[in-house]
């Protein structure tokens, strides 16, 4: 008889961890924006990219690696469906808008293809050597001066990459270059890189550069193309809109953009957000905390913390997508990862 009570605590506390397992796992769906990737069955769950999405891959020539197309007054882009970049012919010389690590060794030879303008500045829109990492082949261009922010400069004089050449012009917030008849507006934004990031605009041809802010087709990258400062991520969409242009290159992937690419974007990440945001709020911590504590204690408090991260996250990606899985590609991909880089913001920097 006195093993009963003892029986009966054991089926509660069965019974909690029960419960708890169910509240705490995601209802199995195929396929499962919380799919893990290691294993071949687990990379065929995710969803192929759209049909929409495919149709605008560029045809890469295998020979040299990167494709090219002229948007007129002068702008042509680069990309090799993995990296996207562009170049300015002038009268006076061309500029060069990044220089990818992907084929950056190739654009001198792009360049030669449709102008024997001389490549008279190279322009960096922010650190990152996967977009700037191509610079070492343009080191003995004679005269060439390599613009940037003044703290990307201190960056990259600090790292010493020899991948990336270091700029010979900087400025802090903003820039206009006039040559031979064109006109490039640099201006510093801090939506990605802590270092700041650079809008490259040519008004002439109404083309707007912003690297890593939009991916025509796509959702963000992990964690809003790696952002580190949402609250100005946020602002960005605006800002790239109240621009008039009509061709746009957010520096990744499979096609340039349009003012509706950036839209739909920002209709993305706003969900993403108000999603977060209201389901967080929702949220009765307390009794959730009581809930979890009945199986693991109270001491643990980390693990707790972490339980309530997770449901929240759980949630929003249930929510959101079914909202977004057919509209953008890589959703299932990249969503926790927005869901996550969302909650960082709206836990502990957002107001209520």
């Amino acid at each position: 008889m006195r093993m009963l009570p003892l029986l009966l605590m054991f089926a509660a506390a069965l019974g909690s961890q029960a419960s708890f397992a169910q509240e705490s796992q995601p209802t199995a769906k195929q396929p499962s924006a919380l799919a893990g990737t290691d294993s071949p069955e687990a990379l065929r769950e995710h969803v192929p990219v759209l049909p929409a999405v495919r149709a605008k891959y560029w045809k890469i020539d295998p020979a040299v690696g990167y494709g090219m197309k002229d948007f007129g007054n002068g702008v042509y882009a680069l990309s090799d469906n993995g990296w996207q970049s562009a170049f300015l012919v002038t009268d006076a010389g061309v500029i060069v808008f990044d220089a990818p690590a992907s084929y950056g060794k190739h654009i001198p030879e792009a360049v030669a293809k449709v102008t024997n303008k001389p490549i008279k500045m190279l322009v960096y829109s922010h650190i990152h050597k996967d977009h700037i990492g191509g610079s070492e082949a343009f080191k003995n261009i004679p005269g060439l001066q390599v613009i940037a922010l003044d703290t990307v400069s201190d960056f990259l004089k600090e790292i010493n990459d020899p991948n990336r050449l270091i700029p010979t012009v900087t400025f802090n917030s903003a820039k206009t270059i006039k040559m031979g008849g064109k006109t490039v507006e640099l201006t510093r934004h801090n939506y990605h890189s802590n270092e700041g990031d650079l809008f490259i605009y040519v008004p002439e041809a109404k083309f707007l550069m912003a690297v890593d802010s939009v991916t025509s087709g796509y959702v963000p990258f992990q964690d809003f193309d790696l952002s580190t400062n949402f609250h100005q991520y946020l602002k960005m969409f605006d800002e790239i809109l109240a621009y008039k242009f009509d061709n746009f290159i957010g520096g990744h992937l499979t096609d340039t953009g349009t003012p509706k690419d950036v839209e739909v974007t920002k209709e993305y990440t706003n969900d993403v957000y108000q999603t977060v945001k209201r389901i967080h709020n929702g949220l009765n911590e307390r009794a959730f905390d009581a809930e979890i504590a009945k199986t693991i204690g109270p001491d643990n408090e980390f693990l707790i913390f972490k339980a309530l991260l997770d449901k929240v996250t759980r949630d929003s990606v249930a929510e959101l997508e079914p909202r977004w899985i057919n509209r953008l590609a890589g959703v299932d991909v990249w969503l926790p990862s927005h869901v996550r880089a969302a909650l960082i913001y709206v836990r502990w920097d957002d107001k209520e």
